[in-house]
């Protein structure tokens, strides 16, 4: 996935968790649409390298948005909603081989308990739902999910083990966001609850992948699986 054109600056501070002053390159300073509802812990500091995209659309109230954060040498993509969009991609030039075969990709269907999956690949008689998880934490030496509690999370964990339950294939997807080099692992210290649902779901036929992307300040693309 391109970026539309991105413009750098310094973090000033991230507030209400959607918002985020910062001083552009430029001397100006603006406030920044956060798309990431997470606690960011490790992706954002004050004084950080930023990048923002600007749409002068009259239907936003705000007209920067937050894509990129660099920590020490290794860029992030904070916008989580990138996620989805590099992993329709990768399924689609068939980077992520496990999910090749289907005829059919949409996104964000309905299903379970008022949800919407992210993917349902269709062929035929076969369904397979894939719910992506963008992964921005890292903890020590390991890059870590969820980076706050979450259970909507969880509701989604066990939404995908009902599928299975109903003859479907399902697949958890985690897509690392961020350019360290490390393992990934789930973050039971922080949501002891997911990570014991993931073990029960997982061990009851929900796949996982855990695909690691590539980021520089033109485009962002999943390129290769780490487990």
């Amino acid at each position: 996935m391109k970026f539309d054109k991105l413009y750098s600056g310094k973090l000033i501070k991230r507030y209400k968790r959607f918002l985020a002053d910062i001083v552009l390159d430029s001397g100006e300073t603006i406030t920044a649409h956060v798309p990431n509802s997470g606690a960011m812990t490790s992706c954002i500091e004050e004084n950080c390298p930023v990048w923002v995209t600007f749409h002068d659309d009259k239907k936003r109230k705000l007209k920067y948005t937050l894509e990129l954060t660099k920590m020490g040498e290794n860029l992030i993509c904070t916008n989580t909603g990138v996620a989805n969009k590099i992993a329709i991609e990768a399924i689609e030039n068939g980077t992520i081989k496990e999910l090749q075969g289907y005829k059919n990709l949409k996104p964000e269907q309905k299903y379970g308990q008022n949800s919407r999956i992210d993917i349902l690949l269709e062929d035929e008689n076969k369904k397979c739902y894939v719910e992506i998880k963008s992964v921005s934490l890292r903890l020590n030496n390991t890059l870590a999910f969820p980076d706050a509690v979450t259970s909507r999370g969880t509701k989604h964990l066990l939404e995908l083990e009902q599928m299975v339950k109903e003859g479907h294939r399902s697949v958890m997807l985690y897509v690392i966001q961020r350019t360290d080099n490390l393992p990934f692992r789930l973050a039971e210290e922080i949501d002891k609850k997911y990570a014991k649902t993931f073990e029960e779901v997982t061990k009851n036929g929900v796949e996982v992948l855990v695909y690691q992307s590539e980021i520089d300040l033109e485009e962002i693309k999943i390129i290769k699986k780490i487990s």
